[in-house]
């Protein structure tokens, strides 16, 4: 595979309708909040875990395109292999607790191994010295949080269950014995949504840490495959309707960059559709115009003028 030699940065848009598109457990699964500013936000762990999901599920059990952060998957399972491949005679492998590199020489072809066989370490990085030792990886993609463009307002839905869970339940139920926790003998429940958000997320691309980990050309196409369309495989009925509405590629023609990422993303501008006009979501006429309810309501404009030599822009979606 051809490792990548030049540097990308991108923004990403996706929105979100009547659904929770990233619950913070630490406040009983509300959708994540800015609390200085109400704008909605999504882990950069959550993009990522998309991300793997979709190359999973589209080239499950092909070389290389392996997933190293499964769903229940034990890490140091996982590390072992690396070292049955380099050291096959060698019974200790199958049975201590504790492995670690002999020297610097295997230590990088443990490192070696790791990248050429799973797509996300290749990808995004990781730490692999939890007691069976590979070593860490930097990964050249890197992900930001994702932050609404306007401040969102969620809301706490009721929900009720019909069945019982046993037969206790049910003769209580039966019986018309309304505890704290039902209502006209319904067990009761609580959702999460967000009427409507629209995310924008900015990703970054090493060209030079791809040198590292042999991240390619192929690799870069199925990274864009899955933004695109990470969404359409992670239905559920918490997370509402989710699609990838706009990416936005900065290629440079340096494997360093041709121009800082923040300057380029800044040409990215997405305003509220106002009679057709493009309205900053900052501009106090918008005050008083109805809340976003669909994609269509924004405008997104991309600046091309007095681009710096050496950046291209490329649409993806």
């Amino acid at each position: 595979m051809t490792v990548i030699a030049n540097r990308y940065d991108f923004v990403l848009l996706f929105d979100v309708t009547r659904g929770n598109p990233n619950g913070d457990p630490d406040a009983g699964n509300l959708p994540r909040l800015d609390p200085e500013t109400n704008h909605g936000l999504v882990s950069d762990v959550s993009l990522k875990r998309k991300i793997r999901n979709y190359v999973d599920f589209a080239h499950a059990g092909e070389d290389g395109l392996h997933i190293y952060v499964e769903d229940g998957s034990i890490l140091n399972d996982k590390h072992r292999q690396a070292y049955r491949a380099l050291r096959p005679d060698d019974p200790k492998v199958d049975k201590d607790k504790s492995l670690n590199p002999k020297d610097d020489a295997e230590a990088i072809k443990l490192r070696n191994f790791r990248c050429a066989n799973f797509f996300d370490v290749r990808t995004f990085g990781a730490v692999m010295s939890t007691g069976i030792n590979c070593g860490q990886v930097r990964g050249p993609v890197q992900l930001t949080f994702a932050q609404s463009v306007e401040p969102i307002v969620p809301q706490e839905i009721s929900i009720t269950r019909m069945a019982a869970t046993n037969e206790a339940e049910k003769r209580q139920k039966a019986e018309g014995d309304d505890s704290s926790d039902r209502t006209d003998n319904r067990t009761m429940g609580r959702k999460h949504i967000v009427p409507y958000g629209l995310y924008r997320a900015h990703g970054f691309i090493s060209a030079k840490l791809a040198e590292r980990t042999g991240f390619g050309e192929t690799d870069l196409e199925l990274l864009f495959k899955a933004l695109g369309d990470m969404f359409e495989h992670d239905r559920s009925a918490a997370r509402g309707e989710m699609a990838s509405r706009k990416l936005v590629v900065f290629k440079h023609a340096l494997p360093l960059g041709n121009a800082p990422a923040h300057q380029l993303f800044d040409r990215v501008r997405i305003g509220r559709s106002i009679d057709g006009a493009f309205r900053d979501v900052k501009d106090p006429r918008i005050d008083n115009a109805p809340p976003a309810r669909a994609y269509s309501d924004y405008i997104v404009e991309i600046d091309r003028d007095g681009l710096p030599d050496g950046v291209e822009i490329i649409e993806r979606l």
